[in-house]
């Protein structure tokens, strides 16, 4: 299977591998998502938005809540898997 042209051309390291896009007006990452079979270019994340990152020991109470809100808002389009922005919204950015 030849490779991507979209790979080379976004400068990605390879699929389902995100990338921070400070240049791009309103979305902060893409990744050039793959899975079984099918490939789609995902730019997700809002840019210079304040998430919560990954959890961290002594996390205030209000970044606490603003995950699991985050959480329980895109869970069903989270759940669709590599496919959807929400999902890859989650994994790198909540």
């Amino acid at each position: 299977m030849a490779k991507d042209p979209r790979l080379k051309r976004f400068n990605l390291k390879g699929y389902n591998k995100p990338k921070r896009t400070p240049g791009h007006k309103s979305k902060s990452h893409m990744v050039l998502a793959r899975s079984g079979g099918k490939t789609k270019l995902i730019r997700f994340g809002q840019q210079g938005s304040k998430t919560a990152g990954k959890p961290k020991q002594g996390e205030s109470a209000r970044m606490k809540a603003k995950r699991r809100s985050f959480k329980a808002r895109h869970r069903r389009n989270i759940r669709r898997g590599k496919m959807s922005a929400a999902y890859w919204s989650n994994k790198v950015k909540w």
